[in-house]
């Protein structure tokens, strides 16, 4: 089975009636995997596979917009009755199994087990989940995040995470069916560059010679067609906005 890639949610950097933050499901090769947690995409995961069902969880970083939705995912596990056959394995930075254990007041995280197997990411990182081969690349932001790279069968898909121009994310990339990028910011702040403006987006798909680029993560100074005809400029290539409820194959 090919790679495809179901997204949940987008937005940036809360929730939207109809549009969570940023959550992505990748299927394919035996595998089922959440990218991301971002609040509201645990409902949006359940519309589209059973919770039970899933591989792996893979979070680029802790800021609640991509990763909040965990703690909703503790609840389904844990108390919900969608506990898993065995522990979901959790990448994320190093600290994601504390932070989350203190949202139930509790100072050691072991009481999490039953449900999630946390293991950190690194730079380089690199995993394989059935047919699946992950990997990992620390990226640019205010906070320790990742990019990913999943490739099987064939196909290649590359997730930015959230990222300002660096070279890591051209080695994410590099070769990618689908490369799936933010656009956060319309323009960079003196001295800050912790996100991508829609041409950093393109800039990167062209020197990556990726076949195609999907634009996420538009911040609230843009629009998601600006976001997505800047970029496309830029890029020179078939550039698509993402979409809730979409599912692309690849």
């Amino acid at each position: 089975m090919p790679l495809s890639l179901t997204v949940l949610g987008t937005a940036s950097p809360h929730p939207r009636p109809g549009r969570p933050c940023s959550g992505y499901l990748l299927r394919g090769g035996g595998a089922e995997i959440w990218v991301d947690a971002g609040p509201g995409t645990f409902a949006e995961l359940q519309r589209h596979t059973d919770p039970e069902r899933l591989t792996a969880i893979w979070i680029s970083h802790l800021h609640a917009d991509h990763s909040a939705d965990l703690l909703a995912a503790a609840y389904a596990f844990a108390y919900g009755g969608m506990t898993p056959p065995v522990p979901v394995r959790v990448y994320a930075p190093t600290d994601c199994a504390r932070r989350l254990a203190g949202f139930f007041g509790r100072p050691d995280v072991r009481f999490l087990s039953g449900v999630f197997d946390f293991r950190p990411l690194y730079d380089g990182h690199t995993v394989r989940h059935w047919n699946v081969r992950l990997t990992s690349r620390a990226v640019a932001h205010d906070t320790e995040t990742y990019g990913l790279r999943a490739e099987s069968q064939g196909s290649i898909f590359a997730y930015s995470g959230d990222s300002g121009p660096c070279d890591a994310l051209g080695e994410l990339a590099s070769g990618a069916d689908m490369f799936l990028c933010e656009a956060d910011t319309d323009r960079h702040r003196d001295g800050e560059q912790v996100h991508l403006t829609p041409e950093d987006a393109g800039d990167a798909a062209r020197k990556a010679g990726v076949r195609e680029l999907y634009v996420t993560h538009v911040g609230p100074t843009l629009t998601r067609e600006s976001a997505t005809a800047r970029a496309a400029a830029a890029f020179g290539g078939p550039t698509r906005a993402a979409r809730e409820g979409e599912t692309i194959p690849f």
